[in-house]
């Protein structure tokens, strides 16, 4: 067993509100992604659970060895902890965290609320194709991590992208896509104008394929793609608490 980052540890947090918010981080990246915005929300009184994902805050290698239902899994363990504690649950995530935040809305039509930062739901890079193959012949490609605009900031994520890794995440995301039909909930989603790892037409895809009739989305002018680690991260943290209030 590898030993788990002190980053990428999960965080929990037992509130004096009865509200309950499951903050996700994305992929190849841990739960220092994420953090900023978790303790904010504790903060508030809110009860929080950020589960580590399977197979991340170790070694990239280990990240070849998990599946989908494996990143699931830890989701849905973490919904539970929530549920034992509040009914009046809401979820957000950061990239590959909005896919699962759209997967957990669809299978959980009790959850208030979501809220997407620049999540990724489509991808349509021509290597995507390629991965099944690529993924048999070749264990990593460059790094997607820390695409912060601050200068002072790193993310605390792997330095290389595990293929079959990313493979994995193709298969989630094509479960995703197949449901978003059956997402109902009140919608925050949140995206950075420039965004180095995930394109702009993930907004307008989602938008033209869930249900839900109440979805806001404000574009973050200061921020990469991390950017609940950027200079918006303040910005965030507000308007997810505006959000969690709104649909109470």
């Amino acid at each position: 067993m590898s030993e788990i980052w002190e980053e990428g540890k999960p965080f929990s947090s037992i509130g004096n509100k009865d509200i309950g918010v499951l903050v996700l981080q994305g992929f190849t990246g841990t739960v220092g992604s994420i953090i900023y915005l978790a303790k904010f929300l504790a903060v508030q009184g809110y009860h929080v659970e950020a589960p580590r994902l399977s197979g991340h805050a170790t070694k990239w290698e280990d990240l070849n060895k998990v599946k989908y239902s494996d990143w699931l899994n830890d989701v849905e363990i973490a919904y539970k902890k929530l549920q034992e504690r509040t009914k009046n649950i809401f979820v957000a995530g950061l990239s590959m965290g909005g896919a699962l935040t759209l997967y957990m809305l669809e299978r959980h039509p009790e959850i208030k609320g979501g809220a997407l930062i620049n999540h990724i739901v489509v991808l349509n890079d021509p290597k995507v194709k390629l991965l099944p193959i690529l993924s048999i012949f070749v264990k990593s490609m460059p790094a997607i991590s820390s695409d912060i605009k601050d200068p002072t900031v790193k993310e605390p994520a792997y330095d290389r992208t595990p293929t079959r890794g990313a493979y994995e995440m193709v298969k989630l995301l094509n479960i995703v896509q197949k449901d978003l039909k059956k997402i109902t909930q009140p919608l925050l989603i949140l995206k950075s104008r420039e965004d180095h790892v995930v394109p702009l037409e993930n907004v307008d895809y989602t938008l033209n394929n869930v249900s839900s009739k109440d979805v806001k989305v404000i574009y973050l002018e200061n921020s990469y793609h991390v950017a609940t680690m950027d200079y918006d991260k303040d910005l965030i943290n507000n308007y997810v608490k505006e959000f969690i209030e709104t649909y109470l």
